[in-house]
């Protein structure tokens, strides 16, 4: 990702907090670690109030999810599939604390299909969660995932892989 793909999403974002009435400073970094490299908007929170915070994030991430969703449309909307990047939107280190539950959830869940032998289904999961979760998992080559039913209902399932 270049500096303008990454200057481009910072001033986006900035203007929709300002429109919104939440003027903030945004932060950009490139970050690999996660499921796909990604550039990282950080949403500044020093002068936010407790209330604004938990509003922008919503009920399980949602609102910090449909601003994710809407900004990688938005952004992405006139370039060509190749020249596509990925945005996640940082708010109050929610993204960080959200990654470390899901890695727990999606381990247990693999002991747990692994002692059971039978599939198992993640339910509750936004798009961008369920990616996620496939990516952590790759790496147990006895296990398969993929997701099953239609948003907004769609679930995560992890079953042993079939030879």
């Amino acid at each position: 990702m270049d500096v303008n793909q990454m200057q481009r999403g910072q001033q986006w974002l900035e203007e929709l907090l300002r429109l919104a009435g939440l003027p903030a400073d945004v932060t950009t970094t490139l970050n690999s670690s996660f499921a796909e490299e990604s550039c990282w908007l950080t949403i500044d929170d020093t002068d936010l109030l407790p209330e604004q915070i938990q509003t922008m994030i919503g009920t399980g991430g949602s609102v910090l999810d449909s601003i994710q969703y809407l900004t990688n449309a938005i952004l992405n909307l006139s370039q060509d599939r190749d020249q596509q990047k990925a945005f996640t939107v940082e708010l109050a280190g929610y993204r960080l604390r959200r990654y470390a539950e899901l890695k727990t959830i999606a381990e247990q869940a693999a002991a747990e299909v692994r002692k059971a032998g039978e599939e198992f289904e993640l339910k509750a999961l936004s798009s961008a969660e369920r990616r996620q979760v496939h990516t952590m998992l790759k790496e147990y080559e006895d296990l398969e995932t993929f997701s099953r039913g239609q948003e907004p209902d769609r679930r995560l399932v992890i079953r042993p892989l079939r030879s």
